[in-house]
């Protein structure tokens, strides 16, 4: 039976993500100001990583609404490759940011400034409520879309986060120790570093048609090989279309030929469901005649 439009793409969490890109961008803005007005690096980070939250839900949310679109003659595969650039971009300008953060908060840790503890525990609880409530948003579609369990998975992180903003504010509350600020801020940044690093090397070799990360390509090749009446394979191509939609290639070598397009539609159908491929193109050769000139394994 085929797949209805909603199993396709599962729930419809367009206003999941209008509302979380709106309750994030708000406590950005908060964080920020409070942040700037009390002298608190700890909470600068914060926003900083809060920001991060606002462009990836940005790009995942971009990713559900591309990826609807119809291809064009100029774009035959759609524009879902902007998503990869735009994480590119992303890992770029968070590692710009997250570097002049630090060289800030060392000059703090050199020389401590007072800070507004009570302020900063206030607007850090605000934070976890934020991150937390942001993540229930998308809960329910969690499960049936990878790029929607990512943006979950992240918001929950982000609510721990703050709540180190919180308890370095109740450090400096207890034990008037200023220094706590500027330490959580490198932290909080080391954090932001790692995520910021993570996103680029990944687009990075999206961008470069690598076998994206969640396909295992032997795994697939030896499915492929395992098909009734499949007795080679070469060829073999498996690259990103965005960063929810995966494409593939192959020639299969059938000495008895393909019985039906019955064939096609079913290897394609499984390589979806099985690997999370959507757009499988696959040759048939029935190798009686000259050896198919990309046979070579050494030929890109």
């Amino acid at each position: 039976m085929p797949l209805s439009h909603d199993d396709e793409h599962g729930p419809d969490v367009g206003p999941a993500f209008l509302w979380a890109v709106v309750l994030n961008t708000g406590y950005v803005l908060v964080e920020a100001l409070f942040g700037f007005w009390v002298g608190s690096l700890a909470l600068l980070a914060d926003a900083a990583h809060n920001l991060t939250d606002v462009f990836g839900l940005l790009i995942a949310w971009g990713a559900l609404v591309v990826g609807r679109r119809r291809p064009t003659e100029r774009h035959t595969y759609g524009l879902g490759r902007a998503t990869i650039l735009a994480a590119l971009a992303n890992g770029i300008i968070l590692l710009v940011g997250v570097g002049a953060l630090v060289r800030e908060a060392i000059g703090r840790v050199v020389a401590p400034e007072p800070v507004a503890a009570t302020t900063i525990l206030w607007v850090a609880a605000i934070g976890i409520a934020v991150n937390a409530g942001t993540a229930l948003l998308f809960l329910r579609g969690r499960a049936r879309d990878i790029n929607v369990g990512g943006a979950f998975l992240h918001m929950a992180a982000d609510a721990g986060v703050s709540a180190g903003v919180v308890v370095s504010a109740l450090i400096i509350i207890m034990t008037g120790w200023t220094v706590v600020d500027p330490i959580v801020a490198i932290l909080v940044s080391a954090v932001i570093a790692l995520s910021a690093l993570g996103l680029f090397k990944s687009a990075i070799h999206l961008s470069l048609d690598g076998v994206p990360d969640n396909i295992d390509r032997p795994s697939v090749e030896a499915w492929l090989r395992a098909l009734p009446g499949v007795v080679d394979l070469h060829d073999l191509h498996i690259w990103a279309l965005s960063t929810t939609s995966n494409a593939l290639t192959a020639h299969l070598v059938m000495p008895g030929g393909c019985s039906s397009d019955a064939f096609l539609e079913r290897t394609a159908r499984e390589l979806e469901i099985r690997f999370g491929i959507a757009h499988a193109t696959l040759q048939i050769e029935q190798g009686a005649e000259a050896e198919c000139r990309l046979a070579d394994p050494a030929r890109p």
